[in-house]
């Protein structure tokens, strides 16, 4: 047996993780959700947490989103537990806007907003540093799918869109959404996951027709 800071005791044969979260780390997540939504004209901010369980981790990031909040007073500040708001999110969607979280839960979250919008093929990512960013879709590789032209593109045609935004390529990126937006609105061309048989590559061509 050995002992654990804030534990009497665990056995050797137990499987611990150590979460981490630092004040810096926190401050940058949050305060780029916060600039996001100052920029983008959005009305409210969730921080999604577990601080009633998470008390050390979780609950330093509900401090630095407090404090954070308040250099953001046109943008309402707004909290929710990450179980609860799985709940909400799928019940009353339109009562969130931006979401910041935990790198745990905003993964889980982000794949049942994807679901919630037609499936993973839809979900687009971007991980976005001080200098540097990777775009992509946020089911990853997909390398079961390899060479099968199977999968919906359309993820990663919007993880370009939004490279294309971080890059300031505004017009474009907006002619990108619009491509995407009249493909699906007219239905002709669909991909397994929404019902038809085209493949990635004919859905590529149909949106890259439309641009």
């Amino acid at each position: 047996m050995f002992k654990v800071k804030g534990m009497e005791r665990v056995s050797r044969d137990a499987a611990i993780s150590i979460k981490v979260n630092t004040p810096r780390g926190c401050r940058r997540i949050i305060d780029a959700a916060f600039d996001f939504a100052r920029r983008k004209k959005r009305r409210k901010v969730t921080c999604v947490h577990k601080a009633n369980v998470v008390r050390a981790t979780d609950g330093l990031f509900l401090e630095i989103f407090n404090e954070v909040s308040q250099s953001y007073p046109e943008v309402q500040p707004d909290e929710a537990n990450v179980d609860s708001l799985c709940q909400w999110l799928l019940k009353r969607p339109h009562d969130y806007d931006v979401l910041v979280a935990p790198n745990l839960y905003g993964d889980i979250i982000s794949d049942l907003c994807a679901q919630m919008t037609g499936g993973l093929g839809f979900g687009s990512s971007g991980n976005i540093g001080s200098d540097y960013a990777v775009f992509e879709p946020t089911h990853g590789s997909a390398p079961k799918y390899a060479g099968m032209y199977k999968v919906n593109p359309i993820a990663t045609v919007l993880a370009a869109k939004m490279m294309l935004e971080w890059l300031g390529e505004t017009e474009s990126a907006e002619k990108v959404e619009r491509a995407i937006c009249r493909v699906i609105e007219e239905g002709n061309v669909r991909t397994y996951d929404m019902g038809g048989d085209v493949s990635s590559l004919q859905m590529a061509e149909a949106i890259a027709a439309k641009c």
